[in-house]
């Protein structure tokens, strides 16, 4: 069958998001044809390039979300551009939106939102783009109407003109695949099934393909957008009218996105759960786990903890240095550990922190850690240097993960926010003992198999790692359940079985209508089987044909160039 795999700010970026998930589960499914259609978030990651892409990889073709075109807006003038009948039908379609969005009875306005999207997507395939309407004095006027309507969301009644501008800026980025020219019989329109990699922005094709061609959607979130999206919202310096609205708008894409997809796969219960409570239907939840690589820590793990004797006292944090991990909290507990076992010792490993913030947060941590364990030469413990150690994947000490694992008694998790624990897993392959913070999917992914603490308590974060220390059969015994128990669950094996299965499963319940011509274009009669026009699980209807749809007009930039793949090519252009 042919996939349209969609993406956002991920594969098959060099630096994309998702990058080794999407690319294990395209070669692992070699006997089907997948097209790539991938949304890029900055310059840098285009520059970047393009990973080696497998042969069963046909087509890819991109569009960024980070660049408007001037030329475009310049068009638009204030009402939009373009000839008076086009310009009704954007006031009715955006008007619709604007309403929905700024409603505050989100069950009242889902239908609403639903239809002014399709209206305006439909506009958009007539006239060649919205970018430049969707950014226009009368949309951020139509915004402001909505705003002070009856039945207005509290917090977007008091959104003055700048707050719109930003709010409408960011709805027409997030909108941009409204204005692509990827829907027609070349293109999604030809696909037997499009599978999203994640919601908002990267399913808008999806929902597209749906509508224009009867395109059966699929919607994997291993992290769910939506919370992603109010997560991101608190560091921004956006006013709150203008989160308000974002995040209402977000809210009823999410809304949308699961009530037209045909299966949704959430990576865990906890994603699972945010989906329910935004609207998904739990008949199509499927929860697919993450698959990981479990060959490069078989070494260790058959190996179990015959390495023991030789760090029986080491705690290893993995991960990434950053505030929500909450180091501080971890090294405050192992301020109590120290107490009671004199000789334990606390290696934090992770990737070079990219960014200020996460730069200032290790300096910070460097400087707690010295304050709480200055270096001691002689004493009660006679260690000769700190307990604690920051260290880097890939230096001299820790050239791999696996490494880092080998010289671990137990493996430590002091998180407050967290999606799918990928440090844990690793650990479990490991067999290796586990106290974690109870957050996100850490209780569905340890299973009994570790120790799991409230967060933000570093005494109790302290009493677990000390119990596990002082007793290395228990450690043992942990381990090599959590080892068996990571081998069944998240395996790569695992995750493209379950997704090879779900593809037949969708295109069986849910083919493509489309006319069978020959080369001259006429009918080809009997060309589809009679049991396809059975009613019940032969067949679904679904939609018009593909064939139907008339040439999309589009405007120049947002003509995405076809990247042919193969002979090493790593770039593209738009």
């Amino acid at each position: 069958m042919r996939v349209g795999l969609l993406t956002e700010g991920g594969y098959p970026y060099v630096s994309g998001e998702a990058r080794l998930w999407c690319d294990r589960l395209v070669r692992g499914l070699g006997r089907h044809e997948f097209d790539i259609y991938a949304l890029s978030r900055s310059e840098r990651q285009e520059a970047r390039g393009l990973v080696e892409l497998p042969p069963q990889v046909g087509r890819v073709r991109t569009a960024p979300l980070w660049t408007v075109d001037d030329e475009a807006l310049r068009a638009a003038g204030p009402r939009g551009g373009r000839g008076r009948r086009a310009r009704r039908r954007f006031e009715t379609h955006f008007g619709e939106l604007a309403e929905a969005v700024c409603g505050a009875d989100r069950d009242a306005v889902a239908d609403r939102f639903g239809n002014a999207l399709y209206g305006l997507a439909e506009l958009a395939r007539d006239e060649g783009g919205l970018v430049g309407a969707l950014r226009s004095e009368f949309a951020v006027r139509a915004l402001e109407r909505a705003c002070h309507a009856p039945g207005a969301l509290r917090t977007a009644r008091t959104a003055r003109v700048p707050d719109l501008l930003a709010a409408a800026g960011l709805m027409e980025r997030a909108l941009r695949p409204l204005s692509l020219d990827w829907y027609g019989p070349d293109a999604l329109g030809a696909a037997d099934l499009c599978h999203a990699t994640s919601g908002g922005p990267a399913a808008l094709p999806g929902l597209l393909a749906k509508h224009f061609a009867g395109v059966p959607l699929l919607v994997t979130e291993y992290g769910v957008q939506l919370r992603a999206h109010y997560l991101a919202a608190g560091d921004t310096d956006l006013s709150a009218p203008t989160r308000a609205l974002l995040a209402s708008f977000h809210g009823l894409l999410a809304a949308e996105v699961y009530r037209a997809a045909t299966v949704i796969t959430p990576g865990n219960t906890h994603a699972r759960r945010w989906q329910e409570r935004c609207g998904a239907d739990r008949a199509k939840l499927r929860t697919v786990h993450p698959g990981m690589e479990a060959a490069r820590f078989t070494e260790i793990g058959e190996g179990g903890y015959d390495d023991f004797a030789t760090a029986p006292d080491t705690l290893l944090w993995v991960g990434r240095v950053e505030p929500a991990k909450d180091l501080i909290s971890l090294l405050h507990a192992f301020a109590e550990i120290r107490a009671q076992v004199p000789g334990a010792r606390l290696r934090i490993v992770g990737a070079p922190p990219e960014g200020p913030e996460a730069q200032a947060y290790l300096a910070h941590c460097r400087a707690l850690a010295a304050q709480l364990f200055p270096d001691e030469a002689a004493g009660a413990h006679a260690i000769g240097d700190n307990p604690v150690s920051f260290e880097e994947i890939g230096g001299p000490d820790v050239p791999g993960l696996a490494d880092a694992y080998a010289c671990a008694g137990v493996v430590v998790l002091s998180s407050v926010v967290e999606g799918f624990p990928v440090s844990l897993v690793e650990a479990m392959f490991c067999g290796r003992a586990t106290v974690s913070t109870d957050v996100g999917a850490v209780v569905e992914v340890i299973g009994g198999t570790g120790l799991v603490v409230p967060p933000r308590n570093p005494r109790a974060l302290a009493e677990a790692c000390v119990a596990l220390l002082r007793d290395p059969e228990r450690c043992a015994r942990l381990g090599a359940a959590a080892r068996a128990r990571a081998l069944e669950l998240f395996t790569v094996e695992q995750n493209i079985a379950a997704f090879r299965s779900i593809y037949l499963e969708i295109v069986s319940h849910c083919p493509v209508r489309r006319d069978a011509v020959d080369e001259a274009g006429e009918p080809v009669p009997f060309a589809h089987p009679a049991e396809a026009y059975v009613p019940g699980r032969w067949a679904v209807s679904v939609g018009p044909a593909a064939g139907a749809e008339a040439p999309m007009a589009v405007p120049r930039w947002a003509v995405t160039e076809e990247v042919p793949v193969g002979d090493g090519l790593k770039g593209a252009a738009v």
